[in-house]
């Protein structure tokens, strides 16, 4: 340990650790209303009707998806229609939390008028505002219709939404206007339906964006702490979600999707029903799934191969957002055909040896950036080699919570030898050698561990490269790898003179990406010589070893 000394002409640390949290992303879904893309039945989920207060007894909102017809927002033609007062809308808003990133509408609309007319029959769409009008229908304009009067979702009816009248709600009116006040539309004039001007929205293709995602807790089951695992297992979780509910969970099996299964379909409500040109999913609902949910989800593990595996387990809501469940390695261990032997002379009673190629001992330290060497042998049990059987190799890194990764497996040759080759710059570890008789065995038949102890790797700067008392120096450097602990890594700087023992003057602590400065103001006049480093002692957060920078001598004159 360091002396650990504070004295008035050592400077404090000038050090400004920069923090960031990534910016969340959101998830999208569509949202189907009336009817879907292939013209099935859909409801309005969403939407709702008005009339404008003091409108005439035959304005109309009229709900008619139901039953394979539209949302109708019509003006009738028993009497006449004062400007400014009759209107009839039909309004969608997202839902809390949620905003419109894309539409497009299946409409059609007819309007009646003469000439000479004071007041006009008019419909019109409108995005958050009813003055922000994006699709509009006038009589005195010379409209007099848009698209086809008929039930369909055709070219003819269709209308995408502009980008910059998304985001908040939506309107669909009509209305008697582009009159003076209390000038009238005419009255007995009705199409076919009864109506003096109608808007019917016969579809609408919503895409919904929603940011918070679910949340998982009270993980559990065999999927979560058994180290062996077959058959059927199970994980339990319990998951929330604030918007469109909680939808699926996603079992990936070393970075490959192996299964996505619905939790809750919330007697269909919950089911996407597709359709879409995107990918994402599709609903007949604003919140199509369950808000919370108790849930145990089986995995199939037959269909994977026996031995180790990495399994993640994650939560989805029908927007796409995600939470973790699970994260670990398990073994998969299921009775059926062995697979074929490891090598010639394969041996359930094999012995394995390995070493590191500059020691005997199962334990090595070494400095920071060099290429070490592990080597081997495989023989049977009557000593005999075992040629052209694959060694299994397992590392796993020397910080809380790392995770166990495959390498690359080497082949032992004509006398049962084998070579692996570490990288360079890789942090302490613990390096698992395994030979298993068949391939594809849960179970190994030899196995061994080898430790690797890296010191850590940092560099240091000082400028200017020499001082005088009042004058200030500068410490710059970094650590070389990673990974950084959240927060930083803590540092020392040391300084001695005349060959004295190194004395602790300063404790800094690195930004996130292992990057450190620090400042010494010099009290005393020289001359005299003084040594510096940096020192990065080993914790339990950072994989590696005690290492120190470079002795760098600034004289003081």
């Amino acid at each position: 340990m360091t002396k650990r000394i504070l004295k008035s002409g050592l400077a404090a640390l000038l050090l400004a650790a920069a923090l960031t949290c990534p910016n969340a992303l959101a998830g999208r879904y569509h949202v189907y209303s009336c009817r879907t893309p292939s013209g099935g039945v859909a409801p309005a989920d969403g939407w709702s009707g008005s009339l404008a207060p003091g409108g005439a007894y035959d304005d109309y909102v009229v709900d008619s998806c139901p039953q394979g017809g539209a949302l109708v927002a019509a003006l009738g033609d028993q009497t006449k229609h004062l400007v400014y007062t009759d209107r009839a809308t039909w309004a969608f808003a997202p839902p809390l939390g949620s905003k419109l990133t894309g539409a497009t509408l299946w409409r059609a609309g007819s309007v009646y008028g003469s000439v000479g007319e004071e007041a006009s029959y008019e419909f019109w769409i409108a995005g958050p505002l009813l003055k922000d009008v994006f699709d509009e229908c006038l009589y005195s304009k010379g409209c007099t219709g848009e698209g086809e009067l008929v039930p369909a979702v055709d070219e003819a009816s269709r209308l995408v939404v502009p980008a910059n009248e998304l985001g908040g709600a939506m309107n669909l009116s009509v209305s008697c206007g582009a009159g003076f006040e209390g000038s009238e539309c005419p009255a007995g004039k009705g199409d076919a339906n009864g109506y003096a001007a109608a808007l019917y929205l016969y579809a609408a293709d919503l895409t919904l964006e929603q940011t918070a995602g679910p949340t998982a807790s009270g993980v559990g089951g065999e999927l979560a702490s058994a180290p062996v695992v077959g058959g059927t297992s199970g994980v339990s979780f319990n998951a929330t979600d604030p918007g469109a509910g909680v939808y699926e969970a996603l079992f990936t099996v070393d970075g490959a999707v192996v299964q996505r299964t619905v939790i809750d379909e919330a007697g269909g409500r919950c089911r996407d029903v597709g359709q879409t040109a995107d990918g994402l999913p599709a609903f007949l609902y604003l919140q199509p799934c369950p808000a919370s949910v108790s849930a145990d989800v089986p995995l199939d593990t037959t269909r994977l191969a026996n031995g180790a595996h990495h399994l993640t387990v994650t939560v989805l809501d029908a927007a796409g957002n995600s939470a973790p469940v699970l994260d670990r390695s398990i073994t998969v261990s299921n009775p059926g055909a062995p697979g074929p032997p490891n090598g010639q002379g394969a041996s359930t009673q094999a012995r394995l040896t390995a070493r590191w190629q500059s020691t005997p001992r199962a334990t090595l330290r070494v400095g920071f950036g060099r290429r070490e060497m592990i080597v081997g042998r495989l023989t049977g049990p009557a000593g005999a080699p075992i040629a052209g059987a694959q060694i299994g190799v397992t590392a796993t890194p020397s910080y809380t919570g790392a995770k166990t990764t495959t390498m690359t497996a080497p082949t032992t040759d004509s006398g049962g030898r084998f070579t692996l080759r570490l990288p360079a710059g890789l942090s302490s570890r613990s390096v698992r050698l395994t030979y298993s008789a068949r391939l594809g065995d849960a179970q190994p038949a030899a196995g061994l561990t080898l430790r690797l102890q890296v010191a850590a790797g940092l560099s240091l700067t000082i400028s200017p490269d020499s001082a005088r008392a009042g004058s200030t120096i500068h410490f710059r450097g970094r650590l070389d790898a990673g990974p950084i602990p959240q927060g930083g890594k803590s540092l020392i700087l040391e300084a001695r003179a005349g060959g004295g023992p190194w004395i602790e003057f300063d404790v800094i602590r690195t930004d996130s990406r292992g990057r450190y400065q620090a400042s010494y103001r010099f009290k005393f006049p020289g001359p005299v010589v003084y040594q510096f480093r940096v020192l990065c002692e080993r914790e339990a957060d950072y994989p590696f070893g005690t290492g120190a920078s470079r002795v760098i001598a600034v004289p003081e004159r």
